[in-house]
């Protein structure tokens, strides 16, 4: 798989995206290309870089008091955070600084916090921050479980999406399907690689592959 690797470079900078061609699952779905956003959520330079990307998009007269971080993404959160601050962006908070914070996942895959970090979210304005958006169900999970806690949804960010926009509000992405053109998502039951019995090479997710031998 490794030398497959391609790397693709943002339109808006030098950060690098390394993606592999293939058949792939998801928890949600098929795909057809492994994205490696390895480095952009562990390196601080990438991370930093991403966050530099993503903060252009919003306007000033957003309120962000909390961000909530998904797929690994808290190094990025962090330095979102502080750029935040540093170009005048407003958040409720007291203290004038932000919450960066990740739910944890039960054995039923439900999201949750506990009660310490229910201050951090209840009637807070929230960002949502994710590695990939493909289908737009971790996003409707997102939203279920920010709202369950009193959390209100101020705007959507990620490193790769495919998508512009969630029921009306954007999600700003850094990588998108200009930049891989023929990235599918599928079904399991409408993908055409298991349609031409063409085996699975790996189960992917934002952390990474694991190879079906």
């Amino acid at each position: 798989m490794e030398s497959r690797k391609i790397t693709i470079r943002s339109k808006r900078s030098n950060l690098a995206l390394k993606v592999i061609p293939g058949h792939f699952a998801t928890r949600n779905s098929h795909i057809n290309y492994y994205l490696d956003i390895t480095t952009i959520r562990a390196r601080q330079s990438e991370a930093k870089a991403a966050a530099s990307i993503l903060v252009q998009d919003y306007s000033r007269d957003i309120v962000i008091d909390t961000i909530v971080c998904l797929d690994g993404t808290e190094i990025i959160g962090a330095f979102l955070a502080e750029k935040l601050s540093e170009q005048g962006f407003y958040t409720k908070n007291y203290h004038h600084s932000t919450y960066i914070i990740t739910p944890e996942v039960d054995q039923l895959g439900q999201w949750f916090f506990r009660e310490n970090m229910l201050p951090m979210l209840k009637n807070k304005n929230i960002l949502l921050l994710m590695a990939s958006v493909t289908t737009g169900i971790t996003i409707k999970q997102s939203i279920e479980c920010i709202s369950f806690y009193g959390g209100n949804l101020q705007g959507i960010s990620s490193v790769f999406s495919t998508l512009d926009q969630y029921h009306g509000l954007p999600i700003y992405h850094i990588f998108s399907k200009q930049d891989i053109p023929d990235y599918h998502t599928y079904s399991r039951h409408d993908c055409p690689y298991c349609q031409r019995e063409q085996p699975l090479e790996a189960l992917v997710n934002a952390f990474g592959y694991s190879e079906i031998k």
